[in-house]
């Protein structure tokens, strides 16, 4: 049911049912109209056959005399029968009488009049058998299509009234007839429906693609300016905005680069002044101050470099670089764990990968004092977890230290330190190669940093690994 609601909540999903829809509704309404032509023209034919039928009943009648003639009235015509005159009748019956007027020159000036079925009903003669009297000329209930009563004139001045039946109409409704038609018309309009729905939203789910691949590489490919015009001008304006960011974010990187070393020199000279200064406990506050100006300028420039990495991408086998990252930090004395593998073997770039996760295991050990580092291979991805046994974080927080300068003066230590932007440059790493970064707070105490790949970008040979 989910899967039905969320295609429904897609635009081709929606395209899908609006097409389906109208069409159906298009379909049936054609067929509706076609079906009240087809009644009128059976309507119509009808009145042909009954009227002819009239016309060579009167023309029998016109070219007998005597016996023969009273023969005939006696047994009547197809579906005619001599009724006596100031027979009840219901209303004049237009159509029939200007259809007759039209056709038939003897009968200028006849007027059709309905009446009830009962007049209609034929006399069998008395050998007939019982299921034949019944079952000629329109049976026990009458004529289909209603009973008429003319009075006419033979060539001989002979008034005579004569009624009417219209013969049963075999014709089988057109909606149970066509009921295979209206099935596979239904198929046919739902498979169009679909292919139409999917061949429209293409574009914009292309569109979405890139989107989303943007945000993780401002170097990929620019769309291709095909398909229909709209399509095109979304298309090129996409690419235009993607260069436009390539070059705000070279120019922000150059500029950051250029600052950092323009100021190396002076912090150089501030830094030898320092030196000089005779107030001891004075000297060392503004040497930290000079240091964590240096330490701002760096992790700015860090943060430009992480947007803006050309790194190619290989096959890296993320078990052994976990394992040696958790090596470094555990030779310079950290409680640091690689506790689980997954051997899967992935596209990435291997220095941001590492700057990514010494900066978690780094954080996890300065805060938490432990690191435990594992891996997990699901339906669902490739997982990352870094898990420390500190304090924890408040939840409104978890996501607040992602963005730049931001520091948690009151968070897991008593330490504070760095400019705020280790984690967003995390982040930004986790991004370019295709993967998030979210902090959780573990039940068991301490905070945990996933890193996942929703689609992991396996390496040749080994994707389901």
């Amino acid at each position: 049911m989910s899967r039905v609601r969320r295609f429904f909540s897609t635009m081709a999903g929606r395209l899908f049912l609006i097409l389906l829809l109208g069409m159906s509704a298009a379909a049936m309404l054609a067929t509706v109209l076609a079906e009240g032509r087809r009644a009128r023209e059976i309507e119509h034919h009808d009145l042909l056959r009954t009227a002819d039928r009239l016309n060579g009943y009167v023309g029998m009648l016109d070219d007998s005399q005597g016996e023969l003639r009273e023969r005939l009235l006696e047994l009547g015509g197809p579906g005619i029968q001599s009724v006596p005159p100031g027979t009840p009748t219901l209303g004049r019956d237009t159509a029939f009488t200007e259809l007759l007027q039209a056709q038939y020159s003897r009968f200028a000036g006849v007027v059709a009049r309905t009446a009830d079925e009962q007049d209609c009903r034929p006399r069998m003669p008395d050998f007939m058998a019982p299921p034949m009297r019944h079952g000629l000329h329109g049976g026990d209930g009458g004529p289909q299509g209603g009973c008429r009563v003319v009075n006419v004139r033979l060539r001989d001045g002979t008034p005579l009234t004569l009624a009417l039946g219209s013969p049963p109409v075999t014709h089988p409704p057109a909606l149970a007839a066509d009921l295979v038609y209206l099935s596979l018309l239904a198929v046919c309009v739902g498979l169009l429906s679909f292919v139409v729905a999917r061949l429209a939203s293409q574009p914009l789910r292309r569109l979405a693609d890139a989107a989303d691949q943007l945000g993780q590489n401002l170097k990929g490919r620019p769309l291709s300016l095909d398909g229909p015009l709209e399509v095109r001008r979304a298309s090129h304006a996409f690419n235009v905005m993607q260069q436009r960011l390539q070059r705000h974010l070279a120019e922000r990187t150059q500029m950051l680069a250029a600052i950092t070393h323009d100021l190396q020199t002076p912090l150089t000279r501030l830094r030898l002044r320092l030196e000089d200064v005779p107030d001891e406990p004075l000297r060392e506050r503004l040497i930290g101050d000079l240091a964590a100006m240096g330490a701002l300028i760096r992790e700015g420039l860090d943060l430009a470099r992480s947007a803006a990495t050309s790194e190619p991408f290989v096959a890296l086998d993320l078990d052994s670089l976990l394992e040696s990252v958790v090596e470094d930090a555990a030779e310079t004395g950290g409680n640091a764990v690689f506790e689980q593998g997954c051997a899967a073997v992935l596209m990435l770039r291997p220095l941001a990968m590492r700057r990514l996760f010494s900066n978690l295991v780094d954080n996890a050990l300065k805060y938490g004092r432990t690191a435990r580092v594992s891996t997990h291979v699901s339906a669902d991805g490739v997982t990352v977890y870094v898990r420390d046994e500190g304090p924890g974080m408040a939840e409104e927080e978890l996501e607040t230290v992602f963005q730049p300068f931001v520091r948690l003066e009151t968070s897991r230590s008593r330490e504070t330190g760095g400019a705020g932007l280790g984690l967003t440059i995390a982040r930004d790493l986790a991004g370019n190669n295709h993967a998030t970064l979210v902090l959780r707070n573990r039940k068991e105490g301490g905070l945990e940093a996933v890193v996942h790949w929703a689609e992991p970008p396996h390496a040749k040979g080994q994707a389901g690994a």
